[in-house]
């Protein structure tokens, strides 16, 4: 696997003055599955956005496959990253699920068949039936609107794909589902997935690498278990880890070591003590 994005010494700074990056720099590899975390106004969003090329960095240089992002066409980036917003209404307005989909690619100019094909396999990599074609996305549950939502990306054929919050408005099952599908997409189809999200137990469950930020900057980027060990450096971003993994930091003194991310591995980590102390 080769190189997906670089991200070289970037800050932007929006037109009111805010400033969202300051120095952001990291690399990340085809077939990654990574969270973004940090409070609101952290600037996980802004990297994220500049990653996709919908934002230009202010200064430094975003490099998605080689291709920089402040020369690239959008019609060319779109087609190497895909950004799915957190309320997918946002994103929807076509008047059926099967004009939705094949939106992007019709404005790649691609020939009516190929749009067909692009759209049948969309929709069956997210799980929608051939009945939604002519339904009206806003006559969706939200789970399947969300789902309309990245068939349209999917469409495209992006190698990397950026999910803004995608648990948020989900209660646990969906949440559930839309993440096991997103680990689909990774394993199985091979796009780099990057998550946006507060849902600290979701990035210990799911993404392999975590970056966490505050203030603009990247404080921690490294193995999700190795990030959420450093307690002190997440506490001055105001970034709890999961509680299981709090608990586990206070269990130190017993041996307990401080980046457990689940509960299982809790449950085994106690179950070779008693064995062990017997």
């Amino acid at each position: 696997m080769g190189e997906a994005v670089r991200v070289d010494h970037i800050s932007y700074v929006y037109p009111d003055g805010t400033v969202g990056l300051k120095e952001a720099t990291l690399t990340i590899q085809e077939g990654e599955f990574l969270a973004f975390i940090g409070q609101n106004g952290s600037g996980k969003t802004t990297l994220s956005k500049n990653i996709s090329g919908l934002l230009k960095p202010t200064t430094g240089d975003v490099w998605v496959f080689g291709r920089n992002t402040k020369e690239a066409p959008m019609s060319e980036l779109a087609t190497l990253v895909g950004y799915i917003f957190q309320n997918p209404d946002h994103q929807l307005f076509n008047q059926t699920v099967y004009d939705e989909i094949a939106y992007g690619p019709r404005n790649l100019k691609l020939p009516e068949e190929e749009v067909e094909e692009r759209v049948t396999e969309a929709m069956r990599i997210v799980g929608l039936d051939e009945s939604y074609r002519e339904k009206h996305p806003f006559f969706l549950s939200k789970g399947l609107r969300q789902r309309v939502a990245i068939a349209s990306i999917l469409a495209m054929r992006p190698k990397v794909i950026i999910v803004d919050e995608p648990t948020t408005g989900q209660d646990f099952r969906q949440s559930i589902d839309i993440m096991d599908f997103l680990t689909m997409l990774n394993r199985e189809h091979g796009h780099t997935i990057i998550i946006i999200t507060h849902d600290m137990p979701i990035v210990a469950k799911y993404a392999e690498r975590t970056v966490a930020m505050a203030d603009g900057r990247i404080l921690l980027d490294g193995p999700t278990r190795e990030v959420f060990a450093q307690a002190e450096v997440l506490a001055r971003a105001n970034i709890k880890p999961p509680q299981i993994t709090r608990l586990a930091q206070r269990l130190g003194d017993l041996g307990v070591p401080p980046s457990v991310l689940s509960i299982e591995e809790m449950a085994n980590l106690i179950e070779s003590a008693v064995r062990g102390g017997g």
